[in-house]
């Protein structure tokens, strides 16, 4: 790694290299062989007229050192990177995260450079210290902060206001992945029933079922305001059919309709410190269940029919077991990450009568679960 190498890497002349080109020239290489270049690079850059200064160069050689030693954690290296005074932070005190790299569409590339170009006006306008924030001054870092907020927040010529274009485009890129995993779970799953028996439809147990939601459902607390979330039904109009009504809701359970929090209720998701109530603790784990899961427990229970047990630990074994989806099935942390998940599921199946007391299927469960998911994955 030489003075040509950064040159190339950062697409600038050697007399406009900042610190945050020379810092990403030394990560994008071996720690050691960056290390052992540092030298040579640091006098060829004097020599460009480009010195940087002595606080850098130390900084610079003490993360390399770390990392090279295997002390240096990713954080570590982050925050030496945001100390070159030009560098985006990763994430910000209100919580707006840059996507990786890799991962930046059309605007988020065009808000970064953005924010590069002002920070580094800022730094010739004397309004940043690099120095200082090599130094881990906690005033300077503090300001270097504010600075990013008000940027991210403040519209452009344009009227565009940067943080959230960029999150916009986000929760597009998202939806559209999203939609296309939807469809593509949901031909497997037609696909996979088409070779299935239509299980009978027990109207007996429907019927019961549904005169208990419909009871459940205007009740506050646990579960009914979990089910109505996950339906949709907070106005409070109930489907009047038995099964248009039990269809909704256990089609909420695998996709639930509820909307985000109110803004002022937001701020308790960020509070690290604070725990999330039992209903919101439930909701994030429905909607942390992802389609292949679903496809899989639907699927292996459709194919085993009334009386298998459903229990999450059983539902988490169905989906590392199964053969309709993609997992690695010797991996503890996946199996029990999952059962956790699902120990969200089964009390609402239940309720719903898809699961009797002893989390065994039931014929209505039997009948019901697959039609609930394609109704989840076909709702416009």
């Amino acid at each position: 790694m030489d003075l040509d190498f950064a040159v190339r890497h950062s697409g600038r002349q050697a007399a406009a290299l900042t610190r945050r080109d020379v810092a990403r020239v030394l990560l994008a290489v071996p720690s050691g062989q960056a290390l052992v270049s540092l030298s040579d690079l640091r006098k060829e850059l004097l020599a460009a007229g480009n010195p940087l200064s002595v606080v850098f160069w130390d900084s610079a050689r003490a993360i390399l050192s770390r990392i090279e030693s295997g002390a240096a954690t990713v954080g570590d290296v982050q925050r030496w990177l945001e100390s070159s005074g030009t560098e985006p932070i990763l994430l910000t005190r209100s919580y707006f995260v840059w996507p990786e790299e890799s991962e930046r569409g059309p605007i988020a590339t065009e808000m970064y450079e953005r924010m590069v170009a002002f920070l580094e006006e800022r730094v010739d306008a004397g309004e940043i210290d690099a120095d200082a924030l090599a130094s881990a001054d906690q005033d300077a870092r503090h300001a270097y902060e504010e600075l990013q907020e008000r940027w991210l927040t403040t519209p452009l010529p344009d009227g565009r206001v940067p943080n959230v274009v960029v999150s916009d485009e986000q929760d597009q890129e998202l939806f559209a992945a999203w939609d296309e995993e939807e469809a593509f779970a949901l031909s497997e799953l037609r696909r996979v029933l088409e070779d299935l028996p239509e299980p009978p439809l027990p109207t007996h147990d429907l019927r019961s079922a549904a005169g208990r939601l419909r009871v459940t459902l205007t009740q506050q607390g646990y579960p009914g305001n979990i089910l109505r979330a996950c339906a949709g039904l907070e106005e409070g109009l109930l489907p009047e059919r038995d099964e248009d009504l039990w269809l909704a809701v256990a089609a909420g359970i695998a996709a639930p309709i509820s909307d985000l929090p109110d803004e002022e209720d937001a701020a308790r998701f960020f509070d690290m410190e604070g725990e999330l109530s039992h209903e919101d603790s439930i909701l994030a784990s429905l909607c942390a269940i992802h389609h292949a899961d679903w496809l899989a427990v639907v699927i292996t229970l459709a194919r085993y029919g009334p009386g298998v047990l459903a229990s999450p630990e059983r539902i988490a074994r169905f989906i590392a077991d199964s053969e309709d989806i993609d997992v690695e099935p010797d991996d503890p942390e996946d199996l029990e990450a999952t059962e956790m998940l699902f120990t969200a599921v089964t009390p609402l199946w239940a309720h719903l009568g898809i699961v009797d007391k002893a989390e065994v299927l039931t014929p209505l469960g039997w009948w019901g679960l697959p039609k609930a998911l394609e109704r989840a994955w076909s709702a416009e």
